[in-house]
């Protein structure tokens, strides 16, 4: 079975092959340029590597949470290649992905996936790392560094590592250490931003296969044009 993978949720765009279990090529690119730009040149340049996607079977995609645009550009790529091919679209956490950028490495401990919301705010959630693979231990939500904090060291063990994967990983650190978290500590720089085959294995694992018009984001909370026109009608109405 061949899966391919689509991740454009943040800073960084990517896209995988997985065949049979088997990560096959990822082409990752984080230089600023926006997702309309690289995402569909990525896949043309996988497509020239490994085969053509009328090869493939099976498509997931980050779903959310993360950028707004960044999310929207990546499900558009991938619903639109599902209505085309007729295949099966699996809409994937970000954060779950993320946390299963370390599961290559079969380290136990807790990984914190975060995403920069601004606002003061993150986008997080907790996994227990077992051998590697994580396993859920909160939804994902859009929490503040002092919740977040406080939702680590409710879980958390003594001497228990807490890895930190995601754009606001580094955000986090800072933040956790001054809170007395001595245990936080980032996970390594390639694993720590989103990339499509870890969402290639969190949805060969979780994913539910749909068709594509039936996968929706994610955004956790309004986007900032939809706070400004709320706050505008509140001041208005108060």
């Amino acid at each position: 079975m061949k899966l391919l993978a689509i991740e454009a949720s943040s800073q960084a765009a990517s896209c995988a092959l997985v065949e049979d279990g088997t990560l096959r090529a990822e082409y990752f690119l984080n230089c600023g340029l926006t997702h309309s730009q690289t995402l569909l040149p990525l896949i043309e340049q996988l497509c020239r590597e490994v085969g053509p996607l009328e090869q493939v079977d099976k498509i997931a995609v980050s779903s959310g949470p993360g950028s707004f645009t960044g999310l929207r550009i990546g499900l558009a790529t991938a619903k639109s290649l599902g209505f085309a091919l007729g295949l099966p679209v699996a809409g994937v956490s970000t954060l779950l992905s993320l946390g299963y950028n370390l599961a290559g490495l079969a380290m136990d401990g807790l990984c914190c996936a975060a995403l920069d919301a601004r606002r003061q705010q993150i986008y997080g959630a907790l996994f227990s790392l077992e051998k590697g693979v994580p396993q859920r231990l909160m939804p994902d939500c859009a929490l503040s560094l002092e919740e977040m904090a406080e939702k680590i060291a409710g879980c958390a063990h003594p001497g228990q590592p807490v890895f930190l994967v995601g754009d606001g990983a580094a955000l986090c650190e800072a933040a956790f250490l001054k809170r007395g978290l001595s245990e936080v500590r980032l996970a390594p720089s390639p694993l720590r931003l989103q990339r499509a085959s870890s969402v290639a294995y969190a949805a060969l694992e979780t994913g539910n296969w749909l068709p594509a018009g039936e996968i929706l984001p994610c955004y956790l909370r309004l986007s900032q044009a939809e706070r400004e026109l709320q706050e505008k009608t509140a001041a208005q109405n108060g």
